[in-house]
């Protein structure tokens, strides 16, 4: 599929600190609607794509860990707080956040975990009316607009 050791895909948290490249494609990617997971990224759901342990490794800076229960730690960013992955003490995986992806769009979820745990109003998230950020914000604001966000790249 690719060279060795050359990434597929590469990612990193918000303020550019903590970076990471996956040597394989993810084994399987999906969207958990557990309550847990729902508090660690602070949103409705979270999106992971699960990888081997083998085929990862943090490129930049190093995240810190919480043990979200008596199997598991996720990591983050210590310097902006970007959750980053979710992954079994012990374990031969790491789950990482589909939204860290410098590619997000070439994650896409072909699952669903916790379901029992899924908010109602999740499923008709596609039909709410939409605007683009622009829309939203206007011309003349968007220009005034900063952003401090590390590139989607290194």
């Amino acid at each position: 599929m690719t060279e060795a050791g050359k990434p597929v895909l590469t990612g990193g948290c918000q303020c550019g600190a903590v970076r990471f490249a996956v040597t394989a494609a993810p084994t399987r990617i999906s969207i958990c609607h557990c309550r847990m997971c729902q508090k660690a990224s602070g949103a409705p759901f979270a999106s992971f794509a699960d990888i081997n342990k083998t085929d990862f490794a943090w490129t930049k800076g190093s995240p810190s860990a919480f043990r979200s229960s008596s199997i598991a730690e996720r990591d983050f960013c210590p310097a902006c707080g970007t959750p980053l992955s979710f992954r079994r003490i012990d374990g031969d995986r790491v789950e990482i956040m589909t939204g860290a992806f410098d590619h997000p769009d070439r994650v896409a979820p072909t699952r669903q975990y916790g379901t029992e745990s899924r908010l109602g109003w999740v499923v008709g998230i596609a039909n709410l009316p939409s605007q683009t950020t622009q829309q939203n914000y206007g011309p003349e604001k968007m220009a005034t607009i900063v952003s401090h966000q590390h590139p989607d790249h290194d």
